[in-house]
Parts: structure tokens; sequence; C-alpha cells
């Protein structure tokens, strides 16, 4: 039979990914986190999306989208971006946002503190305790929920906390704590 009467879809041989997973805990966000969240939800949907929605409406006036490489990853770009935006709307929604600024107990390790903390073998390492979604090594900032801010959550600043790994057990000092 001709490909031409065939029925056609959209939608290509690729199964749609899962949302990434929304876990149950608090959405505590950093004011900066907050606005970053909204602004990459705001350019999607306003610059984006649209882009490339004119660019599936002009391949699919084409003809045969079968073989239409514009159509299939348009399609398939515009599937990723309502993904992102359907997460960033739940996260935007469910986002608690609390200011480190605001911080009335200083002395003590608590979301949005910036921490540096020596280990056993002496190395010293900085971090900042952030949201889910703002967390970045690269940049020196960990999740709230991580085992390494679990571990230094309410401490002060001289003390002496266990982190458990998989590879075992390691001391942490606290030698500093910034809001």
């Amino acid at each position: 039979m001709s490909k031409a009467f065939t029925k056609e879809t959209d939608d290509d041989d690729e199964p749609e990914q899962p949302e990434p997973s929304i876990s149950h805990t608090k959405n505590y966000v950093t004011p900066t986190g907050f606005a970053d969240l909204q602004n990459e939800l705001r350019h999607l949907l306003s610059d984006e999306r649209p882009k490339i929605v004119e660019t599936v409406r002009w391949a699919a006036g084409n003809g045969d989208r079968s073989e239409n490489g514009d159509y299939i990853y348009g399609k398939r770009r515009l599937r990723e971006i309502d993904r992102r935006v359907r997460y960033l709307t739940k996260r935007v929604e469910s986002a608690e946002v609390v200011n480190p600024n605001l911080q009335k107990n200083l002395t003590k390790v608590f979301f949005g503190a910036t921490i540096t903390y020596a280990k056993e073998d002496g190395t010293e390492n900085t971090v900042k305790i952030v949201g889910i979604d703002e967390a970045d090594l690269t940049k020196g900032t960990i999740s709230w929920i991580s085992p390494v801010a679990k571990t230094l959550l309410k401490s002060e600043v001289g003390d002496i906390v266990t982190l458990r790994t998989p590879a075992g057990t390691e001391k942490l000092t606290v030698l500093a704590i910034q809001y």
C-alpha cells in the first residue's frame, strides 16, 4: 500500500520521556533561585516556544511530514519545552521562598548559609545550602536535602559532625558560617 493512504501521526518513534520526579519534600528556594525559575519559565513561554511553533507551522505546510526534519525535530523540541514548562510551573507554584538575610540565628547552619568546613585530611570546602533546583556543585551550591547539607544543618562553628557515605564515615569540622 502506498504511504499516501496510511494514517500519518505527528509522533515520531521515540517514546516520550517521563517528567523529572518532583519529590514530596518542601520546595524551599532562595529569592534568587525563585527569580531564576520564573525567568526560565517566562523565557520558554514568551520566546522559545513561539519560535518553535512557527517553525513547525511552516514545516507542516511543506507537505510530507514523515521525512520533514524541521517538522519532526520541531515537534520533539515542543514536547521538551512543554515538559519543562509543566515542571517549572509546578515548582514555582509549590515554592517556599526563604530569604537567608532574614535569618535570626546566625551562629547555626540553616537554609541559605555558606559554610566552610574541613575534612579529616585537612582539605577545606565552602558550600552554600540552597533549594533543590538551584544546586550546582560547580558553583559551590548544594541542595538542602543532600547528605552533606543534612549533616551540617544546625551545627555551629567549631562543631565536628559525622558524614555517613557509602565509603564509610567522615568527620567534618565547621570552620565558618555566613549568611
